[in-house]
């Protein structure tokens, strides 16, 4: 069986290394072919290209795939992608992302492939865009639904969404973690050389956050309960990992705000060294307000810190209130700061919701795990593929 996936860029991010992952994993399986066709990487956030460094046949860029839309240059993604469908005839081709995942059906569908997937990583409409981007974005997603022959969504939010906006029917999704390598993670150690290297002392609490600085992603909000934060814990320093076009900006604000000693921006962090810079951590916050299942939570679960999240999309299937952390109402920064209160004050909560949040990871977020889940969807599909195959040759 031949399975052609299909992402918009490789950029460093969640929905990039679950879609790695996937691939490299299903090289396993002897009956597979896997191949990945992404458009090209640039800016700020940083590339992931170099994970197929030892086995470049395995990608294939396609150069007019970018993530604005520009309609010629969409068009031409449109007819490479079907070109290269009808050359290669996969059995499946498996989208992921908002651009590829519509221009990628779009060429399946013209090129006859028999079963095409779609991983929802996070929304592509919402009430985080304008009047007018939503609606092309739902539409879109509901004319390429209409030849999708399976959902798979990373959480039980993003499947609810879907369905609320008339996109697909229930029995047309399956729900499966993102899954991550859980050692790393597990084996993580509070490191005071890093921190020392950082400007963080050994008794300093460290809210982290892992996120592009980019629109969407909540770090104004961190800011703007920093200074009142610092102000009742002058021990507490704020850990922002990632890079993106506002790191300017977020910077000039926590000058601005008085708290700039206390913020430690690290830049692009390559994903294998995201557990070092966890073990550091006594609580990560994330604030993102538009998401599928924020990979950070669970590692951060998986390291044994309790996490402080908005309750958006997905953040809910693992942020358990009062168990693995605190679910903050969108937007409720005096809830947001009470909860941070709670945790600095709190030594053995930390511990408690950190413990209970790993052995949460451990049982559902393997890569292993979720590699099978989605090999055993494939099968499934393809039985029901050449049952209905077989009545109609009736």
């Amino acid at each position: 069986m031949r399975v052609t996936h299909v992402i918009t860029r490789l950029i460093v991010g969640g929905a990039q290394e679950n879609t790695i992952a996937t691939v490299l994993g299903l090289q396993a399986y002897p009956d597979l072919q896997v191949d990945l066709l992404s458009g090209p990487t640039l800016g700020p956030e940083g590339s992931l290209h170099t994970t197929f460094a030892r086995k470049p046949s395995l990608l294939k860029i396609i150069p007019d795939l970018v993530r604005p839309v520009r309609p010629f240059q969409d068009w031409r993604a449109l007819e490479n992608l079907t070109k290269n469908f009808q050359e290669t005839k996969p059995d499946i081709v498996h989208t992921h992302s908002g651009k590829a995942g519509i221009l990628g059906r779009i060429a399946a569908k013209r090129a006859n492939v028999p079963i095409i997937v779609h991983t929802i990583h996070g929304p592509s409409f919402g009430s985080f865009q304008g009047r007018l981007a939503n609606l092309v974005f739902r539409s879109a997603e509901k004319y390429a639904a209409r030849f999708t022959t399976h959902f798979i969504s990373v959480a039980d939010a993003m499947t609810a969404q879907y369905l609320n906006a008339g996109i697909g029917s229930p029995e047309k999704y399956t729900r499966i973690f993102s899954g991550f390598p859980l050692a790393p993670f597990l084996s993580g150690t509070n490191d005071f050389k890093l921190r020392e290297e950082l400007g963080i002392r050994p008794d300093d609490f460290v809210i982290g956050k892992i996120a592009r600085l980019f629109e969407l992603k909540g770090h104004d909000d961190l800011l703007e309960v920093a200074s009142e934060l610092v102000r009742k814990f002058p021990r507490v320093k704020f850990l922002l990992i990632g890079d993106g076009p506002w790191r300017q900006r977020l910077e000039s604000r926590a000058e601005s705000f008085g708290v700039r000693q206390n913020f430690v921006f690290t830049g692009l962090i390559p994903p294998d060294q995201i557990p070092r810079f966890l073990g550091i951590m006594n609580a990560l916050v994330h604030l993102s307000r538009r998401e599928g299942l924020p990979r950070a939570l669970s590692q951060a679960l998986a390291a044994g810190k309790p996490v402080v999240a908005y309750d958006c999309d997905g953040a809910k299937e693992v942020c358990l209130p009062d168990e693995t952390g605190f679910l903050i109402p969108v937007g409720d920064k005096k809830m947001l700061l009470e909860k941070f209160g709670c945790l600095i004050s709190d030594p053995a909560l930390c511990q408690r919701m950190g413990a209970t949040g790993r052995a949460l990871v451990e049982k559902k977020f393997s890569i292993e795990q979720m590699v099978e889940n989605i090999y055993a969807l494939y099968k499934k599909l393809e039985a029901q593929r050449e049952k209905s195959n077989a009545r109609a040759a009736l």
